[in-house]
């Protein structure tokens, strides 16, 4: 062989060397690692290496229409704008390797919106615009990442997810599934002026629990149910020849075809039926039972909420308790999301404290005084989880203090049982005495506005800690005109007080999210952990529930849930509609996998700890977490910047 031919063969070596270990690197990440072979060795080809210093500029909008694909392979790339309002420039993304981009700038076919900087000396994979597209063409998964980005990468960690969960339990029906796809195609119905004999022929006939009495129409105007015909037959004076009318439950709840079942699944535990109606263009079209539901699903979730609701005894409950970790475990396995989880655990739990306050007042008596149970931080905005504690306090009515002072003496002694009982279902004692039986937790509705009232009037740092737990509030059990009078004087006293929100955002920003510019996460030590870990819900949960709190009472948004109060916040344009969605998507992640760990605790039998150590998750884990809570940083520095702070 010649020197000529020795150098061309070493240097195709050289080149099937490189293109072979770019492979092996990109087969690493996401969305990279879901492709096929050839689509991803096309990629490869057609790449080239290019190195950046630090501080030099990659993309920035003057450039003009996007016309490469970037893909980091060692170094760091951080994007910065400046921001709507304010000056200077936002620190908006810091990403590494393995991730890319500009895809909504190639696919947009514009400029970018931010300047890519080499936040060190960075070596990027390069690919033309024409490439690009040829692979966006070929490839689904590559299609599916760059039409969705995070997204479907959040679909790839809840796949894992209902894939563990189902080995053991198994899988048919989805969450997520239509009703109309469990609802009997032809549903019984009548008119209001069948003859309830004829009515009951046809149940039986058809051998169904429920008969919908329907208009001219077909509107449901009402529904018969064998609980309904138990009721007839208790009662000597009925006579079956009277239209069924008479004995049906007026305004059925009902919902669309298109609902999910879990949509299903959270009307019947919350209204207390065991049937839905569906309808379509105002006319009945199909009737979900609970058989119908949850004997595919396998998750007796009305089951459970209605033993809950009757249960007879103290000890019963305690028993109960040990069931929800085991919904839990069925609902991931179902496809249910964190959110749709905590939603659930939410419902559960008021069904048992109202429960516990239904047997207290059975067994202490009755003390005649008219009063709302509320509760207050997690509970009040329906995020629980499996492990919480207790945040609640006693609403009531007098005329004067005299008369507070009178019936809180006759309430406490209630409302300490109340919490010992509570703690016994699972519910932990709060450590700062945040329960009702505290005496300064049992006050009348004028009380409260004058606490509250205080909270905006003097912004101290206890004023300050007490509106970040308080003004997240909800009638448990009760009448809840009250409460909603209390929580309309809240959001006229912030949203009248510059000087409140700017201490309330002061306090938003202690909590920093756990990542650095120069280093993937900050983690620090407790007590006598061997491992540095970071705080899922202080640090990560925590900036996004205080930042939505402040914009959403600042805005005269009355929502106490975080998600919620983030979609009105985008609904009233006080949140870019891509940014709300990014905070959303940030949230679940980190919730979700706050949950994943406490799941794990309880079956090894370990205290729950909301602090987890990044390597001990998956690449992919890892990466949304960093990008989750770098979303976290982005909020806080947009109150920074809305505050002047």
């Amino acid at each position: 062989m010649s020197k000529k031919d020795a150098y061309t063969q070493a240097g195709k070596t050289a080149v099937l060397q490189n293109i072979q270990g770019t492979l092996h690197f990109l087969q690493r990440f996401p969305p990279f690692n879901q492709m096929e072979q050839s689509h991803l060795a096309y990629l490869v080809e057609e790449c080239q290496l290019r190195f950046y210093a630090a501080g030099e500029s990659i993309i920035k909008p003057v450039d003009g229409p996007v016309e490469h694909f970037f893909i980091v392979k060692q170094g760091r790339v951080v994007g910065e704008r400046q921001p709507v309002a304010g000056t200077g420039i936002e620190t908006t993304f810091e990403i590494t390797g393995g991730e890319c981009f500009p895809l909504a700038a190639l696919l947009g076919e514009r400029a970018t919106r931010t300047e890519h900087l080499a936040g060190e000396d960075t070596f990027c994979l390069r690919l033309n615009k024409a490439a690009f597209i040829r692979v966006f063409s070929m490839s689904d998964a590559f299609r599916d990442f760059a039409l969705r980005g995070v997204s479907s990468l959040l679909d790839q960690v809840n796949q894992q997810v209902q894939r563990r969960a189902a080995e053991t339990l198994g899988t048919q029906y989805s969450l997520n599934t239509p009703l109309g796809e469990l609802a009997m195609r032809h549903p019984v119905a009548c008119g209001p002026d069948t003859p309830l004999r004829d009515a009951v022929r046809q149940m039986h006939e058809q051998q169904v629990g429920s008969i919908v009495i329907v208009d001219g129409q077909r509107f449901p105007i009402g529904i018969f149910t064998l609980r309904d015909l138990r009721e007839v037959v208790a009662d000597p004076s009925a006579e079956l020849t009277a239209p069924v009318s008479r004995h049906m439950t007026a305004s059925p709840f009902f919902l669309g075809p298109t609902a999910t079942a879990f949509d299903g699944a959270m009307a019947m535990t919350e209204r207390h039926i065991a049937h839905v109606c569906l309808v379509e263009n105002q006319r009945l079209c199909g009737v979900v039972s609970e058989r119908d539901l949850f004997s595919l699903q396998r998750v007796d979730l009305v089951h459970l909420a209605r033993t809950i609701r009757h249960a007879p005894r103290l000890d019963t409950l305690v028993s109960l308790r040990g069931e929800i970790g085991q919904l839990v475990d069925r609902m991931l396995a179902h496809g249910a999301s964190s959110t749709q989880i905590t939603q659930i655990i939410t419902l559960l739990n008021d069904h048992t404290v109202s429960r516990v306050i239904e047997l207290a007042l059975t067994e202490r008596g009755d003390p005649g005084i008219r009063f709302s149970w509320m509760c207050f931080g997690s509970e009040g905005r329906r995020e629980q989880t499996l492990h919480t504690d207790q945040d609640n306090g006693i609403l009531f009515e007098a005329q004067d203090a005299t008369e507070a002072d009178a019936i809180r003496e006759r309430l406490l002694p209630l409302a300490h049982y109340i919490n010992q009982c509570l703690a016994q279902c699972g519910f932990s004692l709060c450590n700062g005495n945040i329960m009702a039986g505290n005496p300064e937790l049992c006050l009348s509705r004028v009380e409260w506005a004058r606490r509250f009232a205080a909270f905006v009037r003097e912004a101290t740092p206890e004023n300050l800690l007490g509106s970040s737990i308080y003004f997240d509030l909800r009638v448990v059990w009760g009448d809840e005109q009250a409460c909603e009078q209390l929580r309309r004087q809240i959001l006229e006293q912030v949203a009248g007080n510059r000087l409140f929100q700017r201490m309330m955002a002061e306090n938003a920003l202690r909590q920093r999210p756990p990542v650095g510019r120069f280093r993937e996460f900050v983690l620090t030590r407790q007590g006598t952990d061997k491992a540095a870990t970071l705080d899922l819900k202080v640090q990560g949960l925590t900036p996004f529930v205080d930042g939505a709190r402040l914009l959403a009472l600042a805005n005269g948004i009355g929502a106490s849930n975080t998600l919620e109060r983030l979609r009105q916040l985008v609904a009233k344009a006080v949140i870019d509609p891509l940014d709300g969605a990014a905070f959303e998507e940030a949230y679940h992640f980190i919730q979700q996998t706050r949950m994943q760990q406490h799941q794990r605790q309880t079956r090894d039998n370990l205290p729950y700890s909301n602090r987890v150590d990044p390597d001990s998750l998956n690449h992919l884990d890892r990466r949304i977490l960093r990008e989750s809570l770098r979303q976290a940083q982005r909020l806080q520095s947009s109150l920074a910047l809305r505050y002047q702070l």
